[in-house]
């Protein structure tokens, strides 16, 4: 069973009400390119993420949301200083937080950094179709034999309405296989 593979760079969502401290009042996000996930684009808009050892620069991914999250691979965490804990994203209880700096003005986030778990997005009729159900946990095999082919564990399914069918890595986990690009996995379950 083949599954597109995506490596997600580091990124953020935000709120309405961040957006319009970072970029001022009335400011909405400008699409500069359709996600595979629907409704789902990278922004123009770009925001500092400052940590106690470091920063970076994130592009921001829209819509907003009803909660701030930053999305870094683990490498991302320790230049910036924050002990990012692996989890799905939305579930930010508990995580650490940082400052984001835009154009307009800065805020301090008291939660919401993390290194996304690896995972795949089903609309329900594809799952249905690959046998997999929600929150099932399955293993992918990405890359060619002889290169840096490898199995990745504990990948998490999500299924929704929202979802078209693809699976999302950090660019640490991509560049430890070796990948450029899209690419074609095998679901193992």
């Amino acid at each position: 069973m083949k599954i597109m593979v995506e490596t997600s760079a580091r990124h953020l969502h935000v709120t309405q009400e961040t957006l319009e401290t970072l970029f001022g009042e009335g400011a909405t996000l400008t699409n500069k390119k359709d996600l595979s996930q629907p409704g789902q684009f990278a922004c123009f808009e770009k925001v500092t993420v400052v940590g106690p050892k470091g920063e970076m620069t994130m592009s921001i991914l829209g819509p907003v949301r009803s909660a701030d999250q930053v999305e870094v691979a683990l490498t991302d965490a320790r230049k910036l200083g924050i002990a990012a804990p692996v989890r799905e994203s939305g579930d930010i209880e508990g995580t650490p937080g940082c400052k984001l700096v835009g154009p307009k003005g800065e805020k301090e986030i008291s939660q919401g950094v993390i290194a996304a778990k690896r995972h795949i997005h089903f609309d329900p009729k594809s799952a249905e179709e690959y046998g997999v159900k929600d929150k099932q946990v399955v293993s992918v095999k990405v890359g060619t034999p002889g290169a840096r082919s490898l199995i990745f564990d504990d990948v998490v399914v999500r299924v929704s309405e929202k979802f078209a069918p693809a699976m999302h890595i950090d660019t640490d986990e991509s560049n430890s296989a070796g990948l450029a690009g899209t690419v074609d996995g095998e679901i193992l379950l």
